[in-house]
């Protein structure tokens, strides 16, 4: 086990740099064997450093030094120090500039952090700590600098060469090579240092800013994707739009730039003016992307493009600091999508998303605050903590400040830190400086780890027509915090009469009645709120819009639920009481499965089912999202010890006796929302889309002839890859001649396609027929998958791993086997990677003692690992040491 690597860092620790960096000259020759980074700091000692005549330390992995200039003089190697990892040099002058020739080999990094190989092209990746594989630097993001970048290459073969900021110089060369210059205005971390060199085709168009500047807008992509792009471009000119019109913020440079890559590590990166993304989020056609890849581009472009005031003008001021930027962002880019589409829906998918994966994480031993407390490996933070739940966070905010003075707080933070590396605590203060309000308490939400937990009772008294709401919150204990104090808790709730209109709501000390929607602040461990002038015992709608990340337990009965789930004018609600009603289904029928009892349904079920699916005046995407069954995985997180197999075959008896007594009702929805004509993305058509495949999905449970029929008419009429894939994934779960045939045609037609592919291989890995383990190891043999790129390995492994739960959990080990071998074979080329990947086993004793004692033997054999990586250690280590506590 290797422990030498795996100190912990602490936020208590932290202390101001000892050196500022003022700019930066950096030369870049590439060439095939090795390229040469010469690299020329202006440094200055810090006023702020807590020491008198500290020593220059700087990061940097992995290079070849050649050359060391201290103010232009050669330095020996008696005058510094070089441990593969930090140089240092113990006197230095208060004010210097030094200069250092190093060697590195892009061809051979793995890992995807610094620069890199990406096929044909150089490309980098520098956050979190990925600048320290390119030359010497300081590498936090508290070192802020102004960046000039020079890079000279073949221009056959690298005709295009791009930087930061703006293009000041282009000269050709004798030799066939040629030269770029790049020039950055703005200081800026080195983590937002960004090159690319390759052959690239690009698509262009301008953007008038409001105070009347004309932006380049340039989206690079390999030539055979040109024709990819327009969705990507037309989603950052709506962004720019969006962010003048809600935030005030412009963009600052003279262009702005994207590039689609293949191999990348995460979604995209914010780089300053020069936006790297995984091509994942750039490149779509209707033939090729679906309409969620399309929502998907739309949001990344977006939360990419808002980066550039949250993230890079303001940046954060140390990596635990790192929802300040992230999840703001996050809540950026939801609000925008919101706007572009459907809000409703769009929240669903918000929420379902946290509560899927951001409540286990908190109730998992990877546990940790918005703002953590310490880490090994930050790789490891790049989380659903930090920015989904962040982004809540900064929700919750904007919803107690209001709409004005929410955006008089974010004009004081752009104001206020312009330029500068700051802490959440920065961001809370304008908040209340802009309001007026005290935080005090909501400060807890980025210091406290875990759910909080709301329970709510009801109590109607008739004879003094009041209703009381007694809340009670707590929050469970996580790692390294047994106790938790209160939250300061927004519950946004509305009382309901018979006929589902929103009653006024009058607090006992109100003078008049007041709105019919309001927020009561939970502050308190118990908190009552009594409500005046009800005649009549009213349904609550409780936590509207989900208003605060908590787990809510209300007693409703089945009846209020199906009430809810007709009548409620919030749509989040009415999803969020369809989703409880199955849930209760669900696990009614695992209680009967582990108690060797006959299945049965309960008709109001059925009957609330087939309401909403007939329900013609209804939002089709809301409707698609709230006749969605919840997930195994959601049936597993209610459970105290999760029982595989019988979530499993309850589920899938469910969609069967939902298809068999509702059979004629699908057929016919089915029918009506087929609709011919061109592809497009307008949200009646994808609504159309999703409600017509969720029919489709449910009555190939029947395994019929003519249902089986159906669908691969679909599979082979359909114009958009939406439709084609809603019908592989349904023929693929489906034993029936059609399967083999889609899946043959399907790669026959898209082999050269890598994006398409990967979801070829994704679907046969979520395939819940037996042998799905063996075909997943078959087709890593296949010419398109290579365990060097992040999203195969997201496609295939990833997918079967966290998503084919009882493949995944197989009785005999073989799927936590699969998974290990391949984290011990990532973990020497990619090491986030393979971090993320064993995570999914990290929650394993929510399950039987049997499959508890096979995962954990695979988390000791990795620690057996003599040289396992500190990003895998920290995840295995922490996921024993729950067991161990």
């Amino acid at each position: 086990m290797r422990t030498d690597s795996a100190k912990t860092i602490y936020l208590k620790d932290y202390r101001p740099p000892d050196y500022l960096v003022d700019s930066v000259e950096l030369a870049f020759d590439l060439r095939d064997e090795v390229t040469e980074v010469t690299c020329s700091l202006q440094i200055h000692k810090n006023p702020a450093s807590e020491r008198a005549h500290p020593p220059l330390k700087l990061d940097g992995e992995g290079l070849k030094l050649i050359e060391l200039k201290l103010d232009n003089t050669p330095l020996s190697a008696d005058d510094y120090r070089y441990d593969a990892s930090r140089l240092t040099i113990e006197s230095v002058p208060e004010r210097f500039t030094l200069t250092s020739r190093v060697e590195i080999r892009p061809q051979d990094n793995t890992a995807l952090e610094g620069l890199y190989r990406s096929g044909s092209l150089y490309c980098t990746q520098c956050e979190a700590e990925g600048f320290r594989r390119i030359t010497f630097f300081p590498d936090r993001p508290d070192v802020m600098s102004a960046f000039t970048t020079t890079i000279t290459a073949d221009k056959q073969r690298y005709p295009v060469l791009l930087s930061n900021g703006n293009c000041t110089e282009e000269t050709d060369l004798s030799d066939g090579r040629h030269r770029v210059t790049w020039q950055d205005p703005f200081p800026k971390p080195c983590y937002l240092f960004a090159l690319v060199a390759g052959d690239l085709r690009y698509q262009q168009d301008s953007y008038t800013t409001q105070s009347g500047r004309e932006v380049d807008l340039r989206i690079y992509v390999e030539p055979e994707n040109i024709d990819k792009c327009d969705h990507a471009m037309r989603s950052l000119k709506y962004a720019m739009a969006w962010d003048e019109a809600h935030y005030g913020r412009e963009y600052d440079l003279d262009i702005f730039m994207i590039v689609a890559v293949n191999d990348f590590n995460m979604g995209a990166m914010e780089n300053k003016g020069l936006n790297i993304f995984n091509s994942k989020y750039v490149l779509a056609r209707p033939d090729t992307a679906t309409d969620r890849d399309f929502q998907g581009i739309e949001g990344v472009i977006a939360h990419e493009y808002f980066h550039n005031w949250t993230g890079n003008r303001i940046t954060c001021r140390d990596w635990f600091q790192l929802s300040l930027k992230e999840g703001l962002t996050v809540f950026r880019d939801q609000e925008f999508s919101a706007d572009m589409g459907s809000r409703g829906v769009k929240r669903i998918e918000d929420v379902r998303l946290l509560r899927s994966h951001q409540f286990g994480e908190d109730a998992g031993p990877m546990a940790h605050p918005v703002r953590p407390d310490s880490y090994m490996e930050i790789n490891n933070f790049y989380t659903v903590t930090v920015y989904e739940k962040g982004a809540e966070v900064v929700r919750m905010q904007a919803n107690l400040l209001g709409p004005k003075d929410y955006r008089k707080a974010t004009d004081l933070y752009f104001e206020r830190h312009d330029g500068q590396a700051v802490t959440t605590e920065d961001f809370v203060k304008c908040m209340e400086d802009a309001s007026d309000r005290d935080l005090s308490q909501f400060r807890r939400w980025y210091e406290q780890a875990g759910t909080p937990e709301i329970k709510v009772e009801a109590e109607f008294d008739a004879l003094s027509n009041s209703y009381h709401l007694d809340f009670h919150q707590s929050c469970p204990p996580t790692p390294g915090q047994p106790e938790k104090q209160p939250f300061h808790i927004p519950v946004a709730i509305a009382l309901l009469d018979e006929a589902g209109n929103e009653l006024p709501l009058q607090l006992q000390d109100g003078m008049v009645p007041g709105p019919t929607l309001r927020v009561l602040e939970l502050s308190a461990p118990e908190q009552r709120f009594t409500f005046t002038g009800m005649t009549k015992p009213p349904v609550p709608s409780l936590l509207r819009g989900f208003s605060a990340p908590v787990k809510l337990d209300f007693d409703y009965s089945d009846r209020e639920l199906m009430f809810l789930m007709a009548r409620d004018s919030d749509d989040f609600n009415r999803w969020d009481a369809a989703h409880t009603l199955s849930q209760r289904t669900l696990l009614d029928l695992v209680a009967n499965i582990q108690a060797g009892k006959p299945l049965s349904i309960d008709m109001g079920y059925v009957e609330a089912f087939a309401k909403a699916l007939n329900d013609e005046q209804a939002d089709k995407a809301l409707l698609a999202e709230v006749l969605s069954l919840p997930s195994e995985s959601t049936i597993g997180d209610k459970m105290d010890v999760v029982d595989v197999e019988a979530i499993h075959n309850a589920r899938e008896w469910l969609k069967h006796e939902l298809a068999t007594r509702l059979r004629e009702d699908l057929l016919r929805i089915y029918s009506t929302h087929c609709q011919p004509g061109d592809y497009d993305i307008e949200h009646a058509s994808m609504a159309r889309r999703s409600l017509k495949n969720l029919a489709l999905n449910l009555l190939m449970q029947l395994n019929e002839p003519e249902v089986n029929e159906l669908c691969m008419n679909q599979f082979q009429a359909a114009n958009n890859m939406t439709d084609v894939m809603a019908a592989l994934s349904a023929l693929v779960n489906t034993d029936c001649p059609q399967r083999d045939e889609a899946l043959a045609a399907f790669e026959t037609k898209w082999h050269d396609d890598p994006l398409v592919m990967d979801k070829w291989f994704s679907v046969q890995a979520n395939a819940k027929l037996p042998g799905t383990l063996q075909q997943v190891k078959s087709l890593m043999t296949h010419p398109a998958f290579s365990l060097r790129n992040p999203n195969k390995v997201r496609s295939l492994v990833g997918v079967f791993c966290s998503a084919n739960l009882i493949h995944f959990h197989a009785a005999d080990g073989s799927g936590y086997e699969f998974l290990t071998d391949h984290v011990l074979a990532l973990d020497s080329l990619n090491p986030q990677i393979a971090a993320r990947m064993l995570r999914i086993m990290s929650r394993w004793r929510r399950y039987d003692v049997h499959r508890q004692a096979l995962m954990k033997a695979q988390f000791e054999r990795v620690l057996a690992k003599s040289d396992v990586s500190k990003d895998v250690f920290e995840i295995a280590s922490k996921s024993l040491a729950e067991a161990e506590g």
